[in-house]
Order: C-alpha cells, then structure tokens, then sequence
C-alpha cells in the first residue's frame, strides 16, 4: 500500500482501535508521527551516513504508546483483558504494517532542554 493509503489507515481504522483499547492496555498516551516527503528530508538524508540510499527506504510513521511505567505494563499483560486488546490490535497491525520489518523497541525518556 502506499504511504498515503498506510497513514490514511493507521490513523483513520487502527487508532481507534487503540483507543476502544487504552483502558484493558493501560495506554496513558498514544502519539502517531506521520512521516512527510518533503525536500528537507534530502537535505538531512545528505548529512548522514547513506545520503540518498537512505531516503530511499523511508518509513511511513512512528507510533509512541505510554505507560505508568514498564512494571506497570509488564503487570498488566497478564491480564485477560489485555492479552485480548493486544491480540486484537496485532491481528489489525498485520492488515497495514509489513511486521517483519517494522522494529519495535522500548525507550526511556531524557529530557534535555
């Protein structure tokens, strides 16, 4: 699908669902960052290693979820409830986003400025 037709669906089908969702996930927020092509992407693609190779392989989006902590999420996903959302929300992730391909990571946030 195209990148148009990815973040139309992401943001129009699937981010409902995460909010039908918030409450058995113990979600607190969740942020989707659209990607955009745009000239400035070359520029800052030029600045790093992989230049142009690299804006050739864009990606469509980044989603953020937010919990109490990672205890708190941990905790709860021994729970009936949250073992359904999340199957529910991976079954329609497999509808819009190639899953092999799409790394999913834990952060920590360090606010600077």
């Amino acid at each position: 699908m195209s990148r148009e037709e990815f973040q139309t669906y992401w943001s129009e089908q699937h981010a409902p669902l995460v909010a039908q969702h918030q409450e058995a996930l113990g979600i607190r927020r969740y942020v989707q960052s659209h990607t955009r092509r745009t000239a400035l992407d070359d520029v800052l693609s030029a600045s790093r290693r992989g230049g142009a190779e690299q804006a050739a392989r864009p990606y469509d989006g980044v989603a953020e979820l937010w919990y109490d902590s990672a205890a708190a999420m941990a905790a709860n996903a021994a729970q009936p409830a949250a073992q359904a959302a999340g199957k529910a929300l991976l079954e329609d992730e497999a509808k819009f986003i190639d899953l092999a391909n799409s790394p999913i990571f834990f952060s920590e946030e360090i606010e600077i400025i």
